[in-house]
Formats: structure tokens, C-alpha cells, sequence
């Protein structure tokens, strides 16, 4: 329950920030922009291989992913390690993780706003502006809740 309030405080607490269009490639060549996304939620999560919580809600981010990717929503993962690409997709299959990831090196600043730690992740509206970040580990539940939360509004 902590964890939902900590999520859902710091979306009240921002003002929605227009997303920037990025360009991404990911593991396997693959290109694609975040605005291909338009009209999904877009869960974008910042991780590493190191980090005890990020492996924790892979499961989470993964179920999260495989309910909503054909209807309204997305994970997308970014690494924020200096390793091989083969060695992130190594961990990814051994995790079990199909959502899209993306190799983007350390990180404090980035298009979405501040990563202060690790994991952080970012809500991205279909409209594609950020209204929430969290800091530290979600679940699939508190991501459908604050969805449920802003679609009320």
C-alpha cells in the first residue's frame, strides 16, 4: 500500500511533461520511436542488471506487459549499464523478459525527467505526456491502478 501512495503522490505532485519523440533501437536491430506508441500507456522502466529491486519487478512489469500490449499498453526497458549487448539479453532470457528493452548507458537526466536510483519508472499517457514517475520497485497492480485513477479524471 505505501508503494501505490509513493507512486500516485508523485503524479499529483508533477505537472504533465510532453514525452520527447526518441528514436530507439533495441537488442535485436529493431527500430521504432516512442511515438509509435500514441495511443497506449507506455511504462517506461530504467534498470540494471546489478539491481536486487529491478530483478524483483521484472515478473511484475512482464505481467503488466503481456495483459495490455495488444490493447493499451507497453513496457519498454531501458539498461543503464556499460555491458554487451549479450550479456543484457543474456539476463533478459534468463528473467524471462520479452517486453522491448533498449540499451541507453548510465543515466540522471533523461528525456522522461530525473533517475535518482534505480529501478525508476515513468508512465508515459496515450496522449504521450509523463504523469507519473516512481522511484523504486512497482507491480502490475499499481500500474493498472494509477491507470484506472487518471482515466477517471
Amino acid at each position: 500500500m505505501k508503494n501505490i501512495f509513493l507512486f500516485l503522490l508523485l503524479a499529483v505532485h508533477s505537472l504533465s511533461v510532453q514525452a520527447v519523440d526518441l528514436s530507439l533501437t533495441d537488442l535485436q536491430g529493431k527500430e521504432s520511436k516512442l511515438s509509435d506508441y500514441l495511443g497506449k500507456w507506455v511504462v517506461v522502466n530504467y534498470w540494471a542488471t546489478w539491481c536486487p529491486p529491478c530483478r524483483e519487478e521484472m515478473p511484475e512489469l512482464q505481467a503488466f506487459h503481456d495483459s495490455h500490449e495488444n490493447t493499451d499498453g507497453v513496457v519498454l526497458g531501458f539498461n543503464t549499464e556499460v555491458i554487451s549487448d549479450s550479456d543484457v539479453q543474456e539476463f533478459l532470457d534468463d528473467y524471462f523478459v520479452t517486453y522491448p528493452n533498449f540499451r541507453v548507458g548510465p543515466v540522471s537526466d533523461t528525456e522522461f525527467g530525473k533517475v535518482p536510483g534505480l529501478p525508476t519508472t515513468f508512465l508515459v499517457s496515450p496522449e504521450g505526456t509523463v504523469e507519473a514517475r516512481q522511484v523504486g520497485g512497482v507491480t502490475r497492480e499499481m500500474i493498472e491502478k494509477f491507470i484506472k485513477k487518471w482515466d477517471a479524471k
